[in-house]
């Protein structure tokens, strides 16, 4: 056959084979998901931007500085496409019930008090009639005309920050609300015995020569020195205590948020992302310019604010950092974080305790605390370097019940229909019973030493949190059934269909009361801007009638948690890889039947199969396949455990590319 008829003929059977080939369903415009940036802004929210220096020429990012002239485009760009300045007093009135605020408000802010508001800021917001804050450091103001202003550590000249005087003629111009950032506080402190210096106005000091933390009695001292102090450094110059709390480096804590709200504050700033709600200005969200962004960058930042960012995330087991030798323990750290920020996660689940067996029972953690002994003291210190270098946020992986704690405390017991006796299931978790008051306050006290002992973005409650359709058949629990109406005994809760998922629902509810209670602990402390994730088996969500031998329920999950971790493990769940991907769908329609919950979902996928006692790594490329499986199915937010680190497992270069937003976002 001739060349060119074979070519035709080849022509011919791809056109045939492109036309026989369904063409996507068509969806009208109405039909069709929107954007995030393309929705309506949501009633009586705020976009808070943080500037800090503004300079003329080249600005300098030590102090997150941007160009007069970039500021000036940026504020022109909000003004053209309709966003609107409000003032705290607008925010405050709507919060009471006032006045709504306006489509697309934006709240100015500058941090640190430099001169630079006075001599390019204001004249700006004059022109434009703009309202902002203006939030200087207290000792930074104080400091005499011939010395130099110690800024965390590092001297600066005197000239480039406000003097007192300026402070007051701005607060007189009508446009300026002068908030707090703190009077000495803006510098890091001695955070862990490795040396990290972490925010002062957060942070229990570490004492390297008494080898102990600050208590918690002298960490709140210390801060109410501070935030009286620059109180009434504003009150003396204003004439009115300031009602606006900027936390020094964005970080927030709730112990001196608790002492920030007695001196009557009414609102405190962070860095975190997002828009801000009425409901939540004790944890306001501002969007940080930085890099001195030009305008598409800046325009783009703004835009993307409504979207709830993707989480990639890697389940990391601290166990493998944890080394008898301490320059070993450096060598496995910075393996961590090197491959952190090369596979361009922006999320790590961080074990915080001890369990080199992997039984999954907890006899030792990785921070000080009250109740268990503590292997090292280390997870601050990865916590810290993996959120300040590989710039990603940082959960703290923790079990819910299973504590190896003093043998007297009861532990979930089942109930043998055979026998009709109560035993320990040797072929579960080996849980203490949330029933039993003690227990409960045990495990609360080890939360809140958890918060105290570590700056984290937020919880992950383990998947020990559960109950069988025979658990917990302990006195306590019985007491707490018939108490709620319940049945006193394993046999008759069994004995009615209906007795016995009232029973279930009971149990589920009552779990998640239990992390609802730990999550307020840890908030108090850490500040209410800590998130919560709790992972899921994948039966419960596929089969809703299984709740019954799990005590866990997708819906419950889902208006509880900030997000859902189902362990989305095709293997553990017997099936084969070529029946994997067809699971994982499954998995996934059952969180998209539920409006927007995809949202709320983070899928954890497995890296290893438990099943195998040799050969157990799963290949870099199949988990990179199942990970498109889930893409080609609407979900943006998933990861996988575990991660060995010490040993590319799975595969940097396979996984990257399919896990990194940097790549396929």
């Amino acid at each position: 056959m001739p060349l060119m008829s074979r070519f035709f003929l080849l022509l011919g059977v791809l056109l045939i084979s492109a036309c026989a080939q369904q063409a996507p369903a068509f969806s009208p415009p109405s039909e069709r998901p929107v954007e995030a940036s393309e929705t309506p802004w949501p009633k009586n929210h705020v976009l808070g931007i943080a500037y800090h220096d503004v300079d003329d020429k080249d600005p300098d990012q030590a102090v997150v500085g941007v160009r007069t002239e970039r500021m000036i485009e940026q504020l022109a760009w909000l003004r053209e496409n309709g966003y609107h300045p409000v003032s705290i007093d607008q925010v405050l009135a709507a919060r009471k019930g006032g006045p709504e605020l306006p489509s697309k408000a934006v709240m100015l802010s500058f941090d640190d008090g430099y001169a630079s508001f006075y001599t390019r800021v204001l004249p700006v917001l004059r022109a434009y009639n703009w309202h902002a804050l203006l939030a200087p450091v207290g000792t930074w103001v104080d400091t005499p005309p011939n010395q130099s202003v110690d800024f965390a550590g590092m001297p600066r000249k005197r000239s480039e920050f406000l003097t007192w005087d300026q402070v007051r003629e701005v607060s007189q111009s009508g446009l300026v609300e002068i908030a707090a950032h703190t009077d000495a506080n803006h510098k890091g402190i001695l955070a862990n015995p490795q040396g990290n210096l972490e925010p002062a106005a957060t942070t229990r000091r570490y004492d390297p020569v008494a080898k102990r933390y600050e208590t918690e009695t002298e960490f709140q001292a210390r801060q109410r020195v501070d935030v009286v102090a620059i109180s009434e450094k504003i009150r003396k110059v204003t004439g009115k205590k300031p009602r606006v709390w900027v936390w020094p480096y964005g970080a927030a804590d709730g112990s001196t948020l608790q002492i920030v709200t007695d001196e009557g504050y009414q609102m405190a700033l962070t860095l975190e992302d997002g828009l801000d709600t009425l409901d939540t200005l004790m944890s306001s969200p501002r969007y940080l310019v930085s890099s001195d962004p030009e305008g598409t960058r800046f325009a783009s930042s703004v835009v993307s604010v409504q979207s709830k960012n993707a989480m990639r995330v890697v389940h990391v087991d601290l166990d493998n950092v944890y080394d008898p030798d301490p320059a070993q323990q450096e060598r496995n750290l910075g393996k961590l974080i090197q491959r952190m920020s090369d596979m361009g996660a922006n999320t790590v689940f961080l074990q915080a305790f001890a369990d080199p067996k992997g039984d999954g029972l907890v006899h030792s953690l990785y921070f000080p605390n009250r109740h268990l002994p503590m292997s090292a003291d280390i997870f601050d210190r990865v916590a810290w370097q993996l959120r300040t270098r590989a710039h990603v946020k940082v959960y703290a992986w923790m079990p819910v019940l299973s504590f190896a704690l003093d043998s007297k405390l009861p532990r979930v017991t089942r109930w043998d229909p055979e026998t009709g006796t109560t035993s320990v299931d040797p072929n579960q978790y080996k849980r203490l019973s949330p029933f039993d008051p003690n227990v409960r306050r045990i495990i609360g006290e080890i939360y809140e030493d958890l918060a105290r002992m570590a700056s984290v973005n937020g919880i992950l409650f383990h998947d020990d949190a559960l109950l069988s359709d025979f658990e917990d058949a302990g006195p306590d629990a019985l007491k707490v059934y018939a108490a709620n109406g319940l049945p006193g005994s394993i046999a008759a809760l069994r004995a009615d269909p209906a007795v016995l998922q009232r029973w279930t629902r009971f149990k589920s509810r009552y779990l998640i009361d239990f992390t609802k209670e730990l999550t307020a602990k840890v908030r108090a402390i850490r500040g209410p801007q800590v998130e919560t994730a709790r992972n899921i088996f994948a039966e419960p969500m596929l089969n809703p009638e299984s709740e019954t031998w799990y005590a866990q329920n997708l819906d419950d999950f889902l208006v509880t948690y900030d997000w859902t971790a189902p362990m989305a493990m095709p293997l553990m769940e017997k099936k084969s890889y070529d029946d994997s991907g067809v699971w994982l769908e499954k998995l996934v329609a059952t969180v998209k039947a539920r409006p927007g919950a995809l949202d709320r979902t983070v899928f954890e996928l497995q890296a290893r199969d438990w099943t195998k006692e040799t050969d157990a790594d799963i290949d870099g490329e199949q988990l990179a396949e199942w990970m498109r499986v889930l893409q080609r199915q609407g979900v943006t937010s998933f990861g996988y455990y575990p991660d060995n680190f010490l040993d590319n497992l799975p595969d940097l270069k396979s996984v990257r590319p399919a896990l990194s937003n940097k790549w396929n976002p």
